[in-house]
């Protein structure tokens, strides 16, 4: 019997163009199950490259290669990005101006991040319907959509490497002949999935690790891989918010949060930094005068940074050097990683989109009551109604 779930829909999927970006959100696989479910799906040539998948892989599943992504834009009605809409040098165009009204957008958005609130508004003023990924609730329902978890999985391993790659000693204990080197002390900052992976990649290396977060849960899971805890006492109805995720602090909260950790931060070679808070700002952990304070030589890597970072002095997609000490604000860590991110990420945007595509109608409007939709949905009917980013823009 031949489904009908996707017949009528025109899928774009285009080509990444942040620098240093090299996944894409399909891959033979999924584009298959949306050719097989009556979908026309367009493939800017060359989308794949980076992820190490050739064009012929999907002409082999019946995508249609383009050779101009501006031609996608306006043929597509759903579009499936990894990254946020930006410049397109070589079409000399943002990517939001070559979309159209009705057209439905699906990516990571961080729309509460300062840098992303001019394109957001510029998708509400075109008409777009767009749709963060990091929205997605963390509901068992949900759990094959979660995007955020499966590149936070990625983010948190690479962190670790990057850091160890600028660090200026070893990280395990290593014996010579003129007396022992002692392990690098790595402190983890948010221990959600991202800092888990982080702590467990660190330990293998061979580092002294110590892991900090205001969840009780949290650090209990960043114990049973050998960490070393620093103790926050947050009370769980201050700290805990739905999903357990954590929840946005109160000023006099944040404040002892910095005063607990500056010691650990002053002692550390490396620190991780991963605290979020679900569809809002991160908040601001480590102070410049803490950064002032450690040794010289020592890596921050901040991997929230798509939501504004944890570290004050990070620079989104920089990578600085600050007191002598190296402040990491890489923006796609997981697309450092291309070849597993990409076939995460594909198989979770091509869940979420199956979520609420169904006999060739897409259900996204304005009123749902659904908590998945309703979570990630950020711009309809020209009005932003993303929660997070209303509040971080000041709107009513």
């Amino acid at each position: 019997m031949t489904t009908i779930q996707y017949k009528g829909i025109t899928f774009g999927i285009p080509k990444e163009i942040m620098h240093g970006e090299r996944r894409v959100s399909a891959i033979p696989d999924t584009v298959k199950k949306l050719v097989d479910g009556g979908a026309e799906v367009l493939v800017e040539k060359g989308a794949g490259e980076g992820a190490f998948i050739e064009d012929q892989g999907f002409l082999k599943v019946g995508a249609v290669i383009l050779d101009d992504v501006e031609d996608i834009y306006s043929k597509a009605d759903v579009i499936l990005k990894v990254k946020e809409p930006m410049f397109n040098k070589i079409k000399g165009k943002y990517e939001v101006d070559m979309m159209h009204e009705g057209q439905i957008l699906v990516t990571f958005l961080h729309p509460a991040a300062p840098p992303n609130h001019g394109m957001i508004k510029n998708l509400a003023k075109k008409g777009v319907t767009s749709l963060t990924l990091d929205g997605i609730p963390r509901i068992s329902r949900a759990q094959s959509m979660d995007a955020l978890t499966s590149m936070s999985t990625v983010a948190g391993y690479k962190s670790v490497i990057m850091a160890a790659d600028r660090l200026s000693k070893f990280i395990p204990m290593v014996g010579t002949a003129v007396g022992m080197i002692k392990p690098a002390t790595v402190f983890v900052i948010g221990t959600g999935v991202a800092g888990l992976q982080a702590v467990a990649t660190a330990k293998r290396l061979g580092a002294v690790v110590y892991a900090a977060d205001i969840r009780g849960v949290a650090v209990e899971h960043a114990k049973s891989l050998g960490s070393k805890i620093i103790d926050i006492s947050v009370p769980d109805e201050v700290a805990v918010g739905q999903g357990g995720y954590a929840k946005h602090l109160p000023e006099e909260w944040l404040l002892k949060e910095r005063e607990e950790i500056k010691d650990i931060v002053k002692e550390s070679d490396i620190v991780i930094s991963s605290a979020l808070v679900p569809g809002r700002l991160a908040p601001i952990l480590i102070t410049d005068d803490m950064v002032k304070t450690m040794k010289s030589g020592s890596v921050i890597v901040d991997i929230s940074i798509d939501q504004g970072g944890n570290c004050e002095l990070t620079k989104g997609g920089e990578i600085i050097t600050q007191y002598g000490i190296s402040i990491d604000g890489t923006k796609n860590i997981p697309g450092m990683v291309p070849t597993s991110s990409t076939w995460m990420f594909a198989n979770n945007i091509y869940n979420y989109v199956s979520y609420f595509i169904k006999d060739g109608t897409i259900n996204v409007n304005a009123d749902t009551k659904d908590e998945i939709i309703a979570s990630s949905l950020v711009t309809i009917d020209k009005q932003i109604v993303h929660a997070g980013a209303k509040e971080a823009m000041k709107i009513a």
